[in-house]
């Protein structure tokens, strides 16, 4: 079936109109596939700006792209008008450095990071890797919330490598450079059984604020509110005190505040605003809570008035 004529014009406009172009689930600040999200960090590891392009919003561009282009998946990046390919070509491209060439960029940064791993966590990791088999190293791969997975991969020769405690451990670009003095234990304790990864990279985690302080630093303006509920719900029960929200115009606004602007989240009884806090951190943001139990615990504690439901 050939393309609609409209639509085709739609994506060559896109196109003409920008150098880079990504077509991805999502936005680059909440990818909604793990492969949109591994084409953004391809792309972040490059500094340069580009426009993106959401399909879920979009039905008419997300079949139409898969037909402009003749390639089935998304996402898809586009460069001075060519398809470049997916998410798995993007980062081999961004690994290699080849990316960063097509772009104009100076070549990635590939030292490999320095990291630590306990005797106790080493010996795990060593039986783990022996179990394998011939031929596998330690993959650790930190995403863009500075979360590490590790995992056994095939040694890569062309991986960015590092030795620790007898240990390869391998990395792609984008993991290399966020897991520099990243630090691996075994513990046995009442934190539980197994490795604990330290990154000191990672912004600071969320902490809880009670609703009374939270209120008072609010009244007092040193505290950012950010009601994370549908405007269905405010209007039932809002607080009384200046707050924000997480739509449109005001959440381009959130996002573009400095990253140590302090932010508190609230939501119905806490949930909604732990997500939409670990959403900020991460972008960067160093300074964020999450009001305990909701606007619930502040009807009851800080503002009887706030009507509860």
């Amino acid at each position: 079936m050939s393309l609609d004529p409209a639509l085709h014009s739609r994506i060559q406009s896109l196109l003409d109109d920008n150098k880079v172009v990504l077509f991805m689930k999502g936005e680059p600040g909440a990818p909604q596939c793990g492969f949109s999200a591994k084409a953004v960090g391809a792309l972040a590891s490059t500094g340069v700006a580009y426009r993106h392009v959401d399909v879920l919003s979009d039905p008419e561009i997300r079949e139409g792209i898969k037909q402009y282009g003749e390639w089935p998946t998304i996402p898809q990046l586009y460069i001075g008008g060519e398809l470049v390919g997916g998410s798995d070509i993007i980062e081999q491209m961004a690994n290699s450095g080849e990316l960063h060439a097509v772009l104009g960029v100076p070549a990635p940064d590939r030292t490999p990071p320095q990291i630590s791993i306990t005797p106790a966590a080493a010996q795990m990791l060593r039986e783990a890797v022996s179990n394998a088999g011939d031929g596998y190293a330690l993959q650790i791969e930190v995403d863009p919330r500075f979360n590490a997975k590790l995992q056994l991969a095939p040694v890569d020769p062309a991986a960015i490598a590092t030795e620790a405690e007898g240990l390869r451990a391998q990395f792609d670009l984008a993991s290399a450079q966020r897991a520099r003095g990243l630090s691996i234990d075994w513990v046995d304790d009442e934190r539980g059984r197994g490795l604990v990864i330290e990154n000191p990279n990672a912004p600071p985690k969320v902490t809880p604020i009670s609703a009374v302080e939270a209120a008072e630093r609010v009244a007092a303006g040193s505290l950012t509110l950010v009601d994370v509920r549908p405007a269905e719900e405010r209007e039932v029960a809002s607080v009384n005190v200046p707050f924000s929200i997480m739509e449109g115009e005001a959440l381009a606004h959130l996002e573009a505040l400095p990253k140590d602007t302090e932010l508190a989240f609230l939501c119905h009884h806490g949930r909604r605003s732990a997500q939409a806090a670990e959403h900020f951190r991460g972008l960067g943001f160093t300074r964020l809570h999450n009001v305990e139990g909701g606007i619930e615990a502040w009807s009851e504690t800080a503002d009887s008035h706030v009507p509860r439901y």
